[in-house]
């Protein structure tokens, strides 16, 4: 018997600012939804206006997981202190694996206009946690597009019910499984997917609204979703858009610092010790 997954929990976004002052919705990775195993943060940045973001994320360390940034408008430049760069431009994901450890850099490829994405953190098993760093940067012509009546589905990670494969993997696919979609729905549109049961698995709506099985979901804000079988949604009068996350939790500790995650507080004090030290990157 087919489960339909429920709307358990909702969350608004928190306006913020991270980086060197850049402004933001923090929507996951906040003190009323601290994280979702394995999920550890999405920000969502949007702007107009060339003040909110030209500033940028300077140079800042990473270690034990991964950061997926989905560009919507915009291009941002990524810089690493293992000599990796790359810029993503609008409809593009880059998914990087810090593992061990690097010094990273996002700023932005333009001067004026509209820019707007988000960035997801991704936590990695305690097996893969220093494992050499590594990126991959997926422009929008790479990203599989599926037309579904009333419904355009961007895959980016994970395959879905109708085949689709997105480019982006990470360095723990195989024990994770993640499904990372971008589903845009129009005016009163309804929306289908199958979901492994046991995965944890969330809705950010960041345009118009959302009614799923005993919630109803308004932009900017998360869903948790329980576990079940299949996910149905059905946009409001003005349509929706939103990420679908789903992944297995990993189960296992977490030691949490600013950019560092770890499992145990005595890896945490080793990741500032070895960037301190100039060991990390």
């Amino acid at each position: 018997m087919t489960e339909e997954r429920r709307i358990i929990f909702i969350s608004p976004g928190l306006p913020t600012s991270d980086g060197a002052g850049v402004k933001l919705t923090r929507m996951l990775g906040t003190n009323r939804l601290p994280d979702l195993d394995p999920f550890l943060m999405l920000d969502h940045f949007g702007s107009e206006e060339a003040a909110d973001y030209i500033a940028g994320f300077p140079d800042h360390p990473h270690r034990g997981f991964e950061t997926v940034t989905v560009m919507k408008e915009g291009r941002m430049r990524h810089r690493d202190s293992r000599g990796h760069e790359g810029v993503v431009g609008p409809g593009g994901i880059q998914w990087m694996t810090t593992g061990r450890g690097l010094i990273h850099s996002e700023m932005p490829e333009q001067k004026e206009g509209a820019m707007s994405g988000f960035q997801l953190w991704v936590n990695l098993p305690a097996a893969k946690k220093m494992i050499e760093p590594r990126w991959f940067d997926h422009q929008a012509e790479s990203v599989p597009v599926e037309a579904r009546e009333g419904a355009s589905v961007r895959v980016l990670s994970g395959q879905t019910s109708r085949g689709s494969e997105g480019p982006a993997v990470s360095a723990a696919q195989e024990e994770l499984g993640i499904l990372l979609l971008d589903v845009r729905l129009e005016p009163g549109a309804s929306f289908e997917e199958p979901l492994p049961h046991g995965h944890n698995a969330f809705v950010a709506a960041y345009e118009g609204q959302l009614q799923g099985k005993e919630g109803e979901l308004a932009a900017p804000a998360i869903g948790v979703l329980s576990r079940g079988d299949v996910l149905r949604l059905q946009a409001g009068i003005e349509g929706a858009s939103f990420l679908l996350a789903a992944a297995a939790p990993i189960g296992e500790p977490i030691a949490r610092h600013g950019p560092f995650v770890m499992n145990t507080q005595d890896e945490l004090r080793t990741a500032f010790s070895d960037f301190q030290s100039g060991r990390l990157g």
